[in-house]
């Protein structure tokens, strides 16, 4: 006997519209490519064919027409550092013990994060952190089709020290033993990637983000057993300690490279930056905003070295911890602010963006047999960054995504109520280095 389906289930996506999309410009994903009245064909959810309008094929010509005129389309956007159930912080449901809702509500919480992500072109999220795996839970059910939203590439709980960064997500261990257990069990619940806490952190209690957490060979451990398990491993990591082991151990992924030293002061190392870039190791470019000793736009120093010594940035804004998802084209202004070429910004956020979440080939170029993550601005982002604040649509697998209203991101009022913002009332590190100075001025006199 056949079993059929429930009745009482609606079919849960739209079939894949074949359509072709014409603007006045395309930009592909690569670098240098910037085609002038141009069309992207789109079958079945995949990009089939990318070329001059007039030299569009036959077996293409009956297809709907969408032009878009004086616009730009181009691959979604990639966001490589989220953290997704954000709204847990400043929410609750409104019963006597919100703590039986705890895994419902995150998992909610990270689905308006994810469709607001969307709705402002980022087709694909890098989740770097979930409590009780609720990130993995999005990405199948985004996948099955009980929600639209963005791809979703997934951590679940990072893994750390026992009290260290980012303890409550769940990811505590001690020992190797412990680490490869960590690492294992994130494979059985469907994780894509391993997030390892190299540093404490400036938003966990006491954790020093200077020092590293684990030894090289901790990390080592962790790494190989991830890559044996055919997963990537990314690193939180604000102290260059903690970047150096890492770097050494053989990581896939760093965010925040914000090199604090271990006198808690922000100092760029050359030697480090250089050993990343040599080993081709991904690099978000998000750090806490406004270190002391660091002039002009939010983390601009440490990005533009980055980008001189050849590491391969991306763009990760820790969405969700320390910005909003409306705060994504503001990042990208910020890496031009720092002195990065626009098209240099653009790679970042597609092609480069994909290949450091693990979607080579899959998705972040306009091209033959990649998905149709699309996007089309008003204008032209390589002459104006602005132009991805006005999207005309998103397609996410060939499939228009419906949007949802984005209050638009004001750095100001952000900065007002992030009370953990170094230099703010929680700044831990200021702490640091004021106990520092106490002992440089008084001294221990051993008689």
């Amino acid at each position: 006997m056949t079993i059929q389906p429930s009745r009482a289930v609606d079919a849960t996506l739209a079939a894949n519209q074949s359509r072709v999309l014409s603007a006045k410009r395309v930009f592909t994903g690569t670098t240098g490519t910037h085609l002038s009245d141009s069309s992207v064909v789109i079958v079945d959810g995949q990009i089939a064919w990318v070329g001059s309008t007039t030299g569009l094929p036959a077996e293409y010509a009956q297809l709907p027409v969408t032009d878009y005129g004086d616009a730009t389309i181009l691959p979604g956007l990639i966001e490589t550092h989220a953290h997704l159930a954000s709204y847990t912080r400043v929410a609750q449901p409104d019963v006597t013990d919100p703590t039986f809702h705890d895994k419902s509500w995150e998992t909610l919480s990270s689905v308006k994060i994810a469709r607001q992500l969307a709705s402002l072109g980022v087709t694909s999220v890098q989740s770097l952190g979930a409590a009780a795996y609720v990130d993995v839970a999005l990405r199948e059910a985004i996948n099955v089709g009980l929600i639209a939203g963005p791809r979703i590439v997934a951590a679940g709980p990072p893994v750390t020290l026992t009290g260290g960064h980012g303890w409550n997500s769940g990811g505590e261990t001690d020992s190797i033993p412990e680490i490869l257990h960590q690492v294992r069990e994130h494979h059985k619940a469907g994780a894509d990637v391993i997030k390892v806490m190299a540093t404490g952190g400036f938003m966990s209690h006491s954790t020093c983000p200077w020092n590293a957490q684990f030894t090289t060979e901790e990390f080592k451990a962790l790494i190989d057993d991830a890559h044996r398990l055919g997963k990537r491993v990314a690193s939180h990591a604000h102290g260059t300690q903690g970047i150096a082991r890492v770097t050494e151990a053989g990581i896939d992924f760093i965010a925040h490279a914000s090199f604090v030293d271990l006198d808690g002061q922000t100092r760029f190392d050359p030697r480090v930056a250089d050993e990343i870039a040599r080993k081709g190791i991904f690099t978000d470019s998000s750090s806490v905003p406004v270190y002391p000793e660091v002039d002009g736009p939010e983390g601009a120093p440490i990005v533009w070295r980055l980008y001189e010594h050849g590491v391969l940035l991306t763009p990760g804004h820790d969405i969700g911890a320390v910005y909003p998802a409306s705060a994504y084209t503001f990042g990208l202004k910020q890496l031009e602010a720092a002195g990065l070429p626009r098209g240099e910004i653009l790679v970042a956020a597609t092609s480069r963006a994909a290949a450091a979440i693990g979607y080579s080939g899959i998705t972040g170029v306009l091209a033959p047999g990649f998905a149709a993550d699309v996007i089309v601005a008003t204008g032209d982002p390589l002459a104006n960054l602005d132009a991805l604040d006005s999207l005309q649509e998103v397609i996410i697998g060939g499939r228009t995504f419906d949007r949802e209203y984005v209050a638009p991101f004001d750095p100001e009022v952000r900065l007002a109520r992030d009370v953990a913002a170094p230099g703010g009332p929680n700044d831990k590190r200021a702490d640091w280095i004021a106990k520092q100075q106490r002992v440089a001025e008084h001294p221990i006199v051993h008689v």
